[in-house]
């Protein structure tokens, strides 16, 4: 992986912290860089104490036994940050299930994407409890057998369920979605994480297309195909099904579910949701039929409408979530460019080459 160029500024916690080696080491160094603040983070948490209360129940050991099922390492990798926390790993794995857990949870986001002849652009709000506004960092990841990734990263979360690129080629951006009813099966922020370890763009899309899901995010996901044509693709991978859409002209999701068949899931529609779907919908047309990542971290700054804003920064926000970074990748094929802006200023900027 190349070396990163880094643009520090007050609102952003330092350089990408690199770490690597078995699940076990890799849990212990996100724990380590999560201490300082996870003990403050989770006591003024409103989401943990609802999620707590799920301590020892049925539903929560049946996610813990298939995501040991699919993904072990995952958890290994969980049960060490949690030692490094000084947390039971049980109550770890459980704030890591709350998307299953509590319908919702205070994570939101907006992204965006297009495919043009010579690349194709993500960007993506990341939107998640206020508190975390400048607590947050970005990780650098080199799991033993893996391509290795980056990610932006929650104290205490798996990385990949936010925004983050790979050595594979692979760029993901995910959105929360308010699944009312979730089941037995592997939890999201797995499944977030796995993309991130994928080989190939196939791989990311068959295993959210095939393994069991407990509920459910949206993925916008870029790569390089077998035959090296960059693809984007919108997927809604929900407990009920697994919607997947190639993506050509600009596009815009929030969170809630919007593809063609949803109608038979329950889930939560937010305002906010709402209205920043339909502020894309008003902003979008205006950028033509290839945007460039300038007019996409411009629209994701939005804070205009009639309605509550793409950008977000009020601390009473109606769904208890902040605009933490901005993230705009470019997909190519010889890799992805990542950068991210934290209170529209350029903050960091790096190149995950395939193969580097």
């Amino acid at each position: 992986m190349q070396e990163l160029k880094i643009y520090r500024g007050p609102a952003f916690r330092g350089a990408a912290v690199r770490m690597g080696g078995s699940p076990e080491a890799i849990g212990r160094r996100l724990g380590d860089l999560a201490k300082p603040v996870f003990a403050a983070y989770m006591a003024q948490s409103s989401a943990w104490a609802a999620v707590s209360r799920w301590r020892g129940s049925a539903f929560a050991q049946e996610l813990r036994a298939a995501a040991e099922r699919y993904f072990p390492a995952y958890v290994a990798e969980l049960d060490a940050m949690a030692a490094a926390l000084g947390w039971p790993a049980h109550d770890l794995f459980l704030w890591n299930c709350r998307g299953e857990l509590i319908h919702n949870a205070p994570d939101g986001c907006t992204t965006l994407a297009v495919r043009t002849p010579e690349a194709g652009l993500i960007a993506h709000n990341e939107d998640g409890d206020p508190y975390l506004r400048g607590r947050c960092a970005v990780v650098e990841v080199e799991p033993e057998g893996k391509p290795g990734f980056v990610s932006f990263y929650y104290p205490g979360s798996l990385p990949g369920h936010t925004f983050g690129a790979s050595r594979a080629g692979i760029a993901q951006a995910i959105n929360n979605l308010r699944i009312r009813e979730p089941r037995a099966g592997v939890p999201r922020m797995i499944l977030g994480r796995a993309v991130l370890d994928a080989a190939t763009l196939a791989d990311a899309l068959a295993l959210l297309r095939d393994t069991p899901r407990a509920s459910g995010f949206h993925h916008t996901i870029g790569g390089t195909d077998a035959a090296g044509v960059v693809r984007i693709h919108s997927v809604e991978a929900t407990a009920r099904r697994a919607s997947i859409v190639e993506l050509g002209a600009p596009s815009g999701h929030a969170n809630h579910l919007i593809h063609a068949g949803c109608e038979r899931e329950a889930q939560i529609v937010t305002d906010s949701s709402r209205d920043r779907q339909a502020r894309l919908a008003e902003l979008l047309p205006a950028l033509g039929a290839q945007p460039d990542g300038e007019a996409f971290v411009r629209t994701l700054q939005d804070r205009a409408g009639a309605g509550l804003p793409i950008y977000r920064d009020d601390p009473h926000d109606p769904d208890d979530e902040n605009t933490l970074a901005t993230a705009c990748m470019r997909v190519e094929p010889h890799g992805v460019t990542l950068d991210v802006w934290q209170d529209g200023v350029r903050r960091l900027g790096l190149q995950v080459g395939r193969g580097a």
